[in-house]
């Protein structure tokens, strides 16, 4: 049997399934009668022992020789280099590398401590796959809540934070420190005289103790949101519907502070607040815009008599002046004729008497004819 090795390999001899020791590059002329077998191996990245226990390779001194191995504790995981440069991550208990054509490092680093950044260089977190840790992002206007094995550890301002995934089981409530908008649309109210109506109620508000607040409350917008119904019952039920159309804005004011004054309770500052709509029944609204219109057709009927006293009284003291002062009279009398004479294509006058006297002989006359 003749066997040639290349120099990227290496043989395991064996013989009556025996090792017997490796051969590198080269060729090499074993019988197989009398019970030899080689078996070829690539001598780059990890070993692979082909059913050999390793134990039997590393007695080889040539094996031993071009192999570097890497134990990695429970408690750790091993980062490999080759040249320099990142490769992987190796999480088994043992492994072993050629150090043949390629330098083979490792770091070993301790996962019991779940901060990523006080053991690994930034740059390296990236390069890992995604499974080895947890990745936290608190965007400006968040804070985070970090947990390790559900017990809080601490609060996390705006940033990228990684965690180790294995000692630790890492949790992070993110939390929204910004203004938020809460809307109660559609709530219907009954009255003190029975008419139902429905408001849409708009609250704006901010989480203030965010630690007391994960303690102490599930959702602080359901909080927020029942609070604010119970205030709007509590209020609408004491009036008439005339009475809370007459003070809107009473009722904004009553619900804003008394929603402040439950505000420590909830953990959080409530901005502002107030009725956004106030919707009527359909019946009820006809009938109120039939009153409307008839207050408004009433109101024009005021101004409409005004203002024809006002015109008659001109008139009269128009004619008064006039009835005293012949000039004006005749004056008037001009300002008619010209505005006739706009009218009037052609106007043919004789000799006899003044123009004037024509004029007005001509206008009276239209107006006798008319």
């Amino acid at each position: 049997m003749r066997i040639r090795i290349k120099e990227q390999e290496c043989g395991y001899l064996m013989k009556n399934g025996c090792f017997q020791k490796i051969l590198l590059a080269g060729t090499y002329t074993y019988f197989k009668k009398l019970g030899y077998e080689v078996i070829t191996v690539p001598i780059t990245g990890q070993v692979k022992a082909a059913g050999i226990p390793m134990d039997i390779l590393m007695k080889c001194p040539d094996f031993a020789d071009r192999v570097v191995k890497v134990q990695i504790p429970d408690t750790s995981i091993a980062i490999r280099f080759v040249n320099d440069a990142y490769r992987e991550v190796l999480t088994a208990a043992e492994a072993y590398f050629w150090n043949v054509f390629e330098t083979n490092e490792f770091q070993v680093i301790d996962i019991t401590n779940p901060y990523m950044e006080e053991a690994l260089p930034r740059m390296y977190m990236d390069l890992m796959p995604a499974k080895y840790y947890k990745k936290i992002t608190v965007k400006e206007g968040e804070i985070g809540l970090l947990y390790f094995d559900n017990r809080m550890e601490k609060r996390l301002d705006p940033g990228t934070y990684y965690f180790w995934n294995y000692g630790s089981e890492v949790s992070c409530r993110v939390l929204n420190m910004k203004i938020q908008q809460m809307e109660i649309s559609g709530q219907e109210v009954l009255t003190a005289d029975k008419v139902g109506i429905r408001l849409n109620v708009i609250c704006n508000y901010r989480i203030t103790e965010p630690e007391e607040l994960v303690k102490r409350i599930d959702s602080v917008s359901s909080q927020l949101y029942t609070c604010a119904q119970l205030i709007i019952r509590e209020y609408i039920g004491r009036y008439r519907l005339d009475e809370l159309l007459a003070q809107k804005e009473t009722i904004s004011k009553f619900i804003l502070e008394t929603m402040r004054e439950r505000q420590n309770d909830l953990c959080i500052e409530v901005v502002n607040g107030g009725i956004k709509d106030m919707i009527l029944p359909g019946e009820i609204r006809d009938i109120m815009n039939t009153v409307l219109v008839a207050e408004k057709k009433a109101q024009a009927n005021v101004i409409m008599r005004r203002e024809e006293v006002a015109s008659t009284r001109s008139l009269l003291n128009t004619a008064k002046l006039m009835e005293e002062n012949q000039t004006l009279f005749q004056l008037k009398e001009l300002e008619y004729v010209e505005r006739i004479c706009d009218k009037v294509g052609h106007i043919s006058l004789n000799g006899g008497g003044s123009i004037i006297e024509q004029l007005t002989k001509l206008t009276g006359a239209k107006t006798d004819f008319a």
